[in-house]
This record gives structure tokens, sequence and C-alpha cells, in this order.
């Protein structure tokens, strides 16, 4: 339960730190919330590694390794676009500071999510 509620605390945090950059009044900018298709794409490659791999064998499987390059890819991605949008002018320099907070904050909540609930017991995410 403790765990469940600090991964909601850590993900509302993230969303305030995105809102902020978005929302301020010096900013009043909304091009940063592209980053909200980074959150929902980051762990799909993954669980489909997942649900195809089976977790037996201890040598490296390259379909695994295959989701954790493109997931890899993915956050990359979601650091580069506002600073991208910054350096072309669409957003200040404050609210790209901002989003990139919340995308550490966010990918951290993604990453705790699959380390408490990635294990194969019977309250997994895998059941959801």
């Amino acid at each position: 339960v403790v765990a469940l509620i600090s991964l909601s605390f850590g993900g509302a945090v993230g969303l305030m730190f995105l809102m902020l950059g978005c929302a301020l009044p010096q900013y009043n900018q909304y091009w940063p919330l592209f980053v909200l298709f980074f959150y929902i794409l980051s762990p799909i490659p993954y669980c489909i590694a997942r649900r195809l791999v089976d977790d037996t064998d201890a040598t490296s499987n390259a379909c695994k390794e295959l989701a954790i390059f493109l997931t890899t890819g993915i956050v990359v991605s979601a650091f580069g676009l506002p600073i991208v949008f910054a350096r072309a002018k669409l957003i200040y320099w404050g609210a790209c500071a901002l989003v990139l907070t919340g995308n550490t904050v966010i990918f951290a909540t993604i990453l705790g999510f699959f380390l408490v609930f990635g294990s194969n017991d019977d309250f997994s995410w895998q059941q959801w």
C-alpha cells in the first residue's frame, strides 16, 4: 500500500511540474504537453517483451534487449523534445526546466512501478 501511494504521489508531482511549465502566466505555451505521448509510449515495448519472453532462461534475450533499446529511445526523446522547443523559441527556458524536472519524476515513477510490481507474484502488473 505504501508503494502504491508513493507511486501515485510521484506521478502527481511529475504532472504538476509539467503543468507548471505550460500554464504559468509568464510561459503560457502548451507545446510541452506533447511529452505526454512519451509517457504513454515508454512502458509499451517492455510490456510486450515481457509477454513474449520466457524469463526462465538466464541468457540474454534479443527481444527484451530490443524493447529496452526502444524504451531508452522514447525516454531520450521525451527529454530532447522540450530542449528542441526551447531552442526553437516555442517555449521559454524556464518552462523547459520545469518540463525536464517533470520528466525526471515521471520516468522515475514508471521505473519504480516496474521495480515494485514487476515480479511474478500473485499481485502483479501482468494481471491488469
